[in-house]
């Protein structure tokens, strides 16, 4: 091998090692397919399917929203017989290599108080915070769906 060819490879070798963060694949979770239930105000929720790519457990602990000054993480139980949808404590956990499913009459992401109205086929902004301190962000489509009739009980848990 010549000389060149010799410190081309040890001056490549060192510059990828120098960035041994910016070779890291991708975010540790990614939403497929999420939207978000169309509202002029008051309640909405967003569903999608959290996908683990990491080797080990991530914990979605709080969610933020562009359209919503509060959100909680929400999982839906049966009270007295009927549908109820909760906090969820301690958050998702979502195993490594695994997914999590947010879907109406299941776990979901809950905006409280929403401020500005989602129509069909807006797009919503979502910041998800973990319990390492990360984030992960991704965007949901305004979507019509006439369910989600669940009670809101904020006490249980």
């Amino acid at each position: 091998m010549s000389l060149p060819l010799r410190i081309f490879g040890a001056a490549l070798l060192l510059t990828l090692a120098g960035c041994g963060e910016a070779v890291q694949a991708g975010p540790s979770l990614v939403m497929q397919d999420p939207w978000v239930k169309t509202a002029d105000s008051g309640m909405s929720a967003a569903y999608g399917t959290l996908v683990n790519t990491t080797g080990k457990e991530v914990v979605v602990v709080s969610a933020t929203s562009s359209v919503s000054p509060a959100m909680e993480l929400h999982e839906t139980t049966t009270v007295d017989g009927k549908m109820a949808m909760r906090p969820k404590e301690g958050g998702f956990a979502i195993p490594a290599h695994g997914r999590h499913e947010f879907e109406p009459g299941g776990d979901h992401l809950m905006l409280m108080d929403v401020k500005t109205p989602v129509k069909p086929g807006d797009q919503v902004t979502f910041t998800l915070t973990l319990k390492d301190g990360g984030t992960v962000r991704f965007t949901a489509l305004g979507k019509d769906f006439a369910g989600g009739n669940e009670s809101y009980q904020p006490g249980l848990g």
